[in-house]
């Protein structure tokens, strides 16, 4: 790096940190995505980290799989009195964290057989993971709607990314930020979790 880019960090950021940092803030910031930002983290780094340290953020970059985002740091109860959370926690319903959970185990499998790069689903494919854990005479309508509301809200927490508008049905790219949020212990109990989402869809049974 640069004595010049050294220099701008003192006193403010530079605008070209000021550029990914309100990047970072907004979200995900993925390097397929935003290549000329994603070059300004890699050089940015350091001064990046120590500038989101200051709000009680941490910083999570991973090169090989491509994204970055921030995070809060853990903090405890009477901490969180003095330090406001910047990044507020958004609550997922039932059909939300069902569909994360799948997705994240589908990305599994798929990385399993390491043919392709980028896991790609249509909503058809998608319901039909969903349908598997509701009761058989679910409304197929209701079901829809919920599945693309479900869908929209993880597009906007940076977890899928619609490809096309225009074809029926969308197509939807799983984006590999899921695996930093959905870790290896999380997912080594996704089949109880999965047996926990089955029996509250399906709720209780009558004889």
């Amino acid at each position: 790096m640069s004595e010049v880019k050294q220099q701008d960090w003192v006193g403010s950021p530079s605008p070209g940190l000021t550029s990914l940092l309100i990047t970072l803030l907004k979200g995900v910031l993925y390097r397929d995505q935003e290549s000329m930002l994603w070059s300004a983290l890699l050089n940015f780094r350091s001064q990046a980290s120590d500038y989101v340290g200051q709000l009680g953020l941490d910083l999570l970059l991973d090169e090989a799989e491509g994204y970055a985002f921030l995070r809060s740091r853990a903090v405890t109860p009477g901490e969180e009195e003095k330090i406001p959370r910047l990044i507020a926690r958004r609550p997922l319903s039932f059909y939300d964290s069902l569909l994360l959970a799948l997705l994240r185990k589908k990305l599994a499998e798929f990385d399993a057989v390491g043919i392709e790069s980028r896991l790609v689903l249509k909503l058809d494919e998608i319901l039909d993971l969903i349908q598997l854990f509701l009761p058989e005479r679910s409304d197929e309508i209701r079901l829809h709607q919920r599945v693309e509301q479900s869908a929209q809200r993880l597009q906007e927490m940076g977890f899928m990314r619609k490809l096309n508008s225009s074809s029926e049905p969308p197509t939807f790219e799983v984006r590999r930020v899921i695996k930093a949020f959905v870790d290896a212990q999380w997912l080594s109990g996704l089949e109880d979790s999965l047996a926990s989402y089955r029996a509250h869809a399906i709720g209780p049974q009558t004889n």
